[in-house]
């Protein structure tokens, strides 16, 4: 592919310590890889000293079309040229398209929210589960949400008491009430959990990012939607990392067959540039008035933009096909890659979103493995403890992806002779 062409001089590894140091401004909530990345083109990025690494992470899912795709940089800078902000006050033209357009796509929904991250799209979906519940006079306690172990809905303290691992809750408490845990893919427990008659919806991802790249089972998918019906319960779908395209299918629940009443969106959706969306069904799409929420920057004309474009390009027939194809490369590649080694248990998960599970004996050498493999130039994620997550963009090429496996079989060798 060549060079990305650099606008300035490439810095020395002395800029890069400088640039390091000034980290310690940060809130110390994040545990970066040490590089600072500068520019990318497609599924390549470079650093400030102009080292090339091959990007299987697209900011964890968020860059499904790459880097410095031209569609969307056209589609930034027209509307740059324009208005940038209006609040709810007043109406633009992207954000009416782009809510016309995702109502379409989605083939269920009736209306839309538009807000700015994931976490708060899953905050606005617990809040409208509840204002239902309400509007059918069913009393405060029975207003539960059943959500699962491994799930991970965001960092507010709604969604992350939604999420279901002490972990993201330690220390925040008293945390909200209202949240009944079951364990993922259990139909047993799901029963049991709706049982009582007190839940008012179920909420989860169809394949759990954060808890491992864990799919939904077709038998808990379908009883859950059955369960639903049966107990009157709203059935909730996060497809923040999971949606758009990433699966195959431009929506993941389509892989299943399974209507939702609600779905979240958020990453993939700006492909980089920050927005969020809730999508309603029939049941709910009229049940929040004026002033029951709002957002400032919710439905921002720079953002919407760009998400119409994204949009339309993560739902095409070439999109599909390059994930169906690039998935059975990846998976096959890592399949290769572990029996070689012997580091990987199994390689899981659907389309361009799989996890590598570590072996017992490695289960704690994930984060180890990252930085050999930002050494070897290529940019991986984990999954909680033990797995290693690969969410590339979507339009990734054979080289790309064959260069990329390549030097995380690097990163693996190094690993192993390491020890």
């Amino acid at each position: 592919m060549g060079d990305f062409p650099a606008t300035d001089a490439v810095m020395t590894a002395a800029n890069t310590d400088a640039l390091l140091s000034l980290s310690h401004y940060y809130l110390p909530v994040y545990r970066p890889r040490q590089l600072v990345l500068d520019r990318g083109q497609g599924a390549r990025v470079w650093d400030i000293e102009g080292r090339e690494f091959i990007d299987l992470a697209a900011g964890i899912a968020v860059c499904s079309l790459g880097h410095n795709d031209p569609d969307l940089k056209a589609a930034l800078f027209a509307q740059a040229d324009k208005l940038w902000h209006t609040s709810n006050v007043f109406y633009s033209e992207p954000p009416l398209h782009l809510a016309q357009e995702l109502v379409t796509a989605s083939r269920f929904a009736e209306r839309v929210f538009l807000c700015n991250s994931g976490a708060e799209a899953n905050e606005v979906a617990i809040k409208l589960v509840r204002k239902w519940a309400a509007a059918q006079d069913r009393a405060a306690g029975k207003r539960v949400i059943v959500t699962f172990r491994g799930s991970f809905h965001g960092r507010t303290l709604a969604t992350v008491t939604a999420t279901a691992q002490p972990k993201y809750q330690e220390g925040y408490e008293p945390l909200p009430g209202g949240f009944r845990y079951v364990d993922f893919n259990d139909v047993a427990q799901l029963e049991a959990a709706m049982a009582g008659g007190d839940v008012a919806a179920v909420m989860f991802e169809p394949v759990q990012g954060e808890g491992g790249v864990m799919p939904a089972s077709a038998a808990f998918m379908r009883r859950a939607r059955e369960l639903c019906d049966q107990h009157d319960a709203l059935l909730v779908l996060d497809e923040i990392q999971v949606g758009m395209g990433r699966t195959g299918e431009l929506f993941a629940h389509w892989n299943w067959g399974v209507t939702p009443d609600i779905v979240t969106l958020a990453k993939a959706l700006g492909c980089g540039f920050p927005i969020g969306a809730m999508l309603a069904g029939p049941k709910v799409a009229d049940i929040m008035g004026v002033g029951a929420h709002g957002s400032t920057f919710g439905g921002n004309p720079l953002a919407a933009a760009v998400a119409r474009v994204a949009l339309r390009k993560l739902g095409s027939d070439e999109i599909r096909a390059n994930v169906q194809r690039q998935s059975a490369a990846l998976k096959a590649g890592l399949e290769a890659i572990g029996e070689e080694f012997g580091v990987f248990e199994q390689v899981r998960g659907m389309g361009l979103m799989l996890g590598a599970v570590l072996k017992p004996e490695y289960a704690n050498d994930a984060g180890t493995l990252l930085d050999l493999a930002a050494e070897q130039q290529v940019l991986i994620l984990q999954a909680g403890t033990h797995v290693l997550r690969f969410v590339p963009a979507l339009n990734i090429t054979d080289e790309e992806l064959a260069e990329g496996l390549k030097r995380v079989r690097a990163a693996i060798a190094a690993f192993v002779a390491s020890r």
